[in-house]
């Protein structure tokens, strides 16, 4: 069975979860780092991804600024879309990210991790959160 894939883009980092084969369950799996906007070795690394799980479809966090605005964060996140779309031809959505690194850093601090760890996997973590609201959101409307 196909699964899903989350995304959270930085300016260095990019944190990705995978679905569950039955996608109801996300979970960070890594994070990839990269030169500053030198989204190449970061596609490369995710192409890996999708053949090895099967991904048919990718959720990415869009940052927004708090009035619903796309500032130059969340155009960095389009054009890096726009290429995951033009290389792979699969279907990319977007997601309000407004709270998952906060969301993600709380847990992390909940589990008593030392900064230096949180540092390491929070862009996972995020990206774990961003599709794990995806998910919800389709079995909510499935079970309407």
């Amino acid at each position: 069975m196909s699964r899903i894939a989350g995304l959270d883009l930085g300016t260095k980092t990019l944190g990705i979860a995978i679905s569950d084969p039955t996608n109801l369950i996300a979970t960070g799996i890594e994070t990839i780092h990269f030169k500053e906007n030198h989204f190449n070795q970061a596609l490369d690394r995710l192409e890996e991804i999708i053949k090895k799980y099967d991904v048919n479809l990718i959720v990415i966090g869009l940052p927004r600024h708090m009035n619903g605005d796309i500032g130059e964060a969340g155009q960095r996140v389009l054009a890096f879309k726009s290429k995951i779309e033009e290389r792979f031809k699969i279907k990319v959505e977007t997601s309000d990210e407004r709270w998952t690194s906060i969301i993600a850093n709380k847990v992390l601090l909940e589990a008593d991790l030392s900064r230096k760890k949180r540092k390491q996997i929070i862009d996972k973590m995020a990206a774990r959160e961003i599709l794990q609201n995806y998910l919800d959101q389709l079995k909510n409307r499935e079970e309407l």
